[in-house]
């Protein structure tokens, strides 16, 4: 004698759905999907503003979690904005200027920054809200210093393969480099640098020496920088900081 099949429980339509939506990745569609329908049919919403909503929301929260991954890839020592900068300590500083760049257009021209100026006149802090806001508006960004990135560069090579971390290096949108003109480099530095140099005109780049003199005008190279970085013809724009 066969087992009568079993009845469906009322809720197997719900376990089904959390099921769907776990499976096509839409965790704010299955976080919400309750909620914004008892709204909806609160107002009189009908069928598709309901299912707009819902994909808005996912949206929304899909873009603010590539946000968050982007910022934590970019491997900030610590997330800063232009709005906790101190324009006023820095009167000589264009913040017109910094706050154009702060729309990431330099990125799509292909051109690069160099910052340059006296130990704790903000520099950092400019750069790391620069590249923020490139995270936010969706651009790969690395951060690092002149020290760390030389010393990966070496490290790679003598490992075998310096053509792929360079490449991966490439792939930014945005590479940040504090510190340039620091620290000393140590004597592999060059030839690791002038290979880099040789595939960065692939992407922009973003070049922040620490400590050097003020200045005003572009310029073409930083002093008492690496000659083997300054040589790659990426510094084209400089902000002057006194």
């Amino acid at each position: 004698m066969s087992t009568p099949p079993e009845m469906p429980t009322p809720d197997t339509p719900q376990v089904l759905l959390e099921h769907h939506l776990k499976a096509l990745r839409l965790p704010t569609f299955l976080r919400e999907y309750d909620k914004v329908a008892r709204q909806c049919a609160q107002e009189k919403t009908d069928f598709p503003r309901y299912l707009l909503r819902l994909t808005e929301l996912e949206l929304l929260d899909r873009e603010r979690r590539a946000t968050e991954r982007r910022i934590r890839q970019a491997r900030f020592p610590v997330v800063k904005s232009l709005d906790s900068f101190d324009f006023l300590a820095i009167p000589s500083l264009n913040k017109t200027l910094v706050l154009e760049l702060a729309r990431c257009e330099f990125l799509a021209r292909k051109e690069n920054l160099l910052l340059l100026g006296n130990s704790g006149t903000g520099k950092t802090h400019a750069a790391l809200a620069l590249g923020l806001a490139a995270c936010q508006r969706g651009h790969r960004v690395r951060f690092t210093t002149a020290a760390a990135l030389v010393s990966e560069l070496i490290e790679a090579r003598d490992e075998k393969h310096l053509l792929r971390f360079q490449k991966q290096l490439a792939a930014y949108d945005l590479l940040i480099v504090d510190e340039l003109g620091f620290v000393p480099f140590p004597r592999p530095a060059p030839n690791c640098c002038s290979n880099l140099s040789a595939n960065a005109t692939n992407a922009p780049r973003f070049w922040l020496p620490a400590t050097c003199p003020s200045t005003s005008g572009p310029r073409s190279s930083a002093p008492n920088a690496s000659p083997a970085l300054c040589s790659t013809g990426l510094l084209i724009t400089c902000i002057s900081w006194k």
